[in-house]
């Protein structure tokens, strides 16, 4: 079985529905001309995830019927793409159903690896080893924050690119504040250990973030990345990335955030870098080789934060272009690596970091936004989810 469609679109998360629903904004002739290849009959909000491992937010409210997503005049193909032939301009899915386009995008995001910690998916949701990187698990997380009695508190942070790259040390501000209300926060030492350098690449938000892990005496320990948990011992193995020493930490809970890498569907096609990513024009979002094809999101190789603000920015440059390109008008849009990540440092806490490729704030509020706030903090749990699902992904902004 073979099918043809002007624009096929890989992906029904953030970046795959905002595009679709911007290109039929932008040409009224792709009504019933675009179609979303999607496996999975659900999509999910994740960044409202810290806040419910935070015990702040239910997860049910961040999970919504895929079918319902979708903009009307896309059809959706669920099943999963398991080749491409970029040059028949064709992609075969894992129901053997080969499919044709003028134009692809492709924005599969990314994939965790819960095999690459050694015991961890076995332990995941057991024994204290919680994680907010799952809709499964999330929960577990709020049930061992404030089941907490004291010991120590473990979070870490991987050493490959993950998608939303605060939310490590976001998790770790929530509990530090309710180890303080539930009174065991003197009989609690916090470790936070991070494959990273620093608790954060751009330095005006680095300085705020130093000062609240001094603020909580938290113990952060870079350039560790976790290797393995031996969860019924509560043990875990950090290697440390500049020596290969290994360390061994006993912990009374830990917070996983799992390392993550590009789906295995892309790493072995012809459109993947040597890295296993996606290989786009970090401006044009435009493919390397082909033409023809655009990609963003969590699966491209851009040189920045994978965050949905990121993909906020991205959508609107890949759809112009493709209606450029259909037009044979000059591709004029261009992406500047804007990023942003909402840190949460506490509950009515937030630090709103904005920046682009160069690593230079660009913020949006005319206030410094480096600064600890409560309306950022309102802002990230009441009004981003409402821009999300009425705003975002209608392709309105």
């Amino acid at each position: 079985m073979s099918k043809h469609f002007k624009v096929v679109i890989i992906g029904g998360g953030s970046a795959g529905v905002s595009v679709a629903a911007r290109l039929l904004r932008q040409s009224s002739s792709l009504v019933n001309k675009i179609a979303i290849i999607e496996p999975v009959d659900k999509h999910y909000y994740q960044p409202l995830w810290t806040l419910v491992g935070g015990g702040v937010a239910k997860k049910e409210v961040t999970e919504r019927d895929m079918k319902f997503v979708i903009p009307k005049g896309v059809s959706w193909i669920q099943e999963a793409v398991i080749t491409f032939l970029p040059i028949e301009n064709t992609l075969v899915t894992d129901q053997q159903q080969r499919i044709s386009y003028d134009y692809l995008v492709v924005a599969a995001g990314i994939e965790t690896n819960w095999k690459g910690v050694k015991g961890l998916q076995e332990a995941i949701g057991h024994y204290e080893v919680c994680s907010n990187y799952s809709y499964q698990h999330v929960d577990y997380t709020w049930k061992t924050i404030r089941s907490f009695q004291g010991g120590t508190a473990l979070f870490t942070h991987p050493a490959t690119p993950i998608k939303c790259g605060g939310a490590p040390q976001k998790i770790m501000y929530l509990a530090e504040d309710h180890f303080k209300k539930s009174g065991v926060r003197n009989q609690t030492d916090i470790i936070f250990g991070s494959a990273n350098a620093t608790i954060f690449d751009v330095a005006k938000y680095r300085e705020t973030l130093e000062k609240v892990l001094q603020r909580k005496q938290i113990d952060a320990r870079f350039r560790k990345n976790l290797i393995e948990i031996k969860a019924e011992e509560k043990l875990a193995i950090f290697e440390h990335l500049d020596t290969g020493e290994q360390d061994v930490v006993s912990y009374n809970m830990i917070h996983v955030t799992p390392p993550m890498k590009a789906p295995a569907f892309i790493e072995k096609s012809p459109l993947s870098d040597k890295e296993g990513w996606l290989d786009v024009h970090k401006h044009t979002l435009q493919h390397i080789r082909y033409n023809n094809i655009f990609g963003l999101g969590d699966c491209a190789n851009l040189p920045t934060s994978k965050t949905g603000a990121a993909i906020r920015k991205q959508a609107p440059v890949v759809a112009s272009n493709i209606v450029s390109l259909m037009r044979e008008l000059p591709l004029d849009e261009s992406y500047d690596g804007y990023t942003s990540c909402p840190i949460v440092t506490g509950y009515n806490k937030l630090v709103l970091a904005e920046f682009d490729y160069s690593k230079t704030p660009c913020e949006m509020m005319p206030f410094n936004q480096a600064i600890e706030r409560q309306s950022m903090y309102l802002l990230k749990k009441d009004l981003l989810p409402i821009m999300y699902w009425n705003g975002m992904l209608k392709g309105t902004m």
